[in-house]
């Protein structure tokens, strides 16, 4: 589904991106995980053209999509549903409107089928009678089901969700997850999934991905990863505050070991 080989990205003199190799199967969930600032969003954009990178190849579907025109790749983009941290819903919409938006900007359909459109996104992830409600209304996990449900009416081969489980309790999180797994059973949607939460890495992931420095360092089943012995994804996937991860931000920042 998505090829991915050496990718590269900077931003003025900070490579975010350094011969990035990666490739999601059709219908596999892979997880990426890394620190803050590792370039796990940046390629996100980089694979929806929302930034285009430096130089490397990004196929998907077989589709080289590094050099397209914007016409071109806007029609990929109807194929895939980003999920953005904070649910970015339209806080002057009813939750409705919200979900309807993506249909009455880029579909020509009736009233009545939009609703239903609407109502059956919302059943899938598990909102029924909220349709009324404002975003102001909402928690933080309804909003991002909310967000979810608006990506489902419009059908997507792909989803990639940007910190799923931020910002919500446990208990959410968990059902967040359960929706990712669902999804990815009854709709047989590609996922890529971008996250700190290693509950949920290992919950949601056919295989996950760890990047470091710009590059996958290492990438297996979620109980190879949790297995390893490699002393960066060991460091991180425990949380551990001593280890080369820390050492190696001493060299950079100068700080006094």
């Amino acid at each position: 589904m998505i090829h991915i080989s050496h990718l590269y990205k900077s931003f003025a003199r900070d490579s975010v991106l350094t011969d990035f190799n990666l490739t999601v199967k059709a219908g596999e969930t892979k997880v990426i995980i890394g620190r803050s600032g590792a370039g796990k969003s940046v390629l996100l954009k980089c694979i929806m053209g929302l930034v285009r990178p430096d130089s490397g190849s990004i196929k998907i579907n077989g589709v080289e999509v590094t050099d397209i025109a914007e016409k071109e790749y806007n029609k990929i983009r109807m194929d895939i549903g980003l999920l953005f941290q904070g649910g970015a819903l339209f806080d002057s919409m009813s939750v409705a409107d919200n979900v309807a938006f993506v249909l009455n900007e880029f579909k020509n359909l009736d009233k009545k089928t939009v609703q239903k459109k609407v109502e059956e996104a919302l059943a899938l992830v598990g909102l029924q009678g909220v349709e009324d409600l404002n975003p102001s209304q909402l928690s933080g996990g309804m909003k991002k089901r909310v967000s979810l449900a608006r990506i489902l009416c419009m059908e997507p081969q792909m989803i990639f969700y940007d910190e799923p489980t931020s910002e919500v309790d446990p208990i959410m999180a968990d059902a967040i997850n359960n929706l990712i797994i669902d999804l990815r059973n009854k709709l047989k949607v590609t996922s890529i999934v971008v996250t700190h939460d290693m509950n949920s890495a290992f919950k949601v992931a056919d295989s996950i991905a760890m990047v470091y420095h710009g590059q996958v360092i290492a990438e297996g089943t979620p109980d190879e990863i949790r297995h390893t012995k490699h002393p960066v994804v060991k460091q991180f996937i425990y949380g551990e505050a001593h280890g080369p991860i820390t050492d190696d931000e001493n060299l950079i920042f100068g700080h006094v070991k």
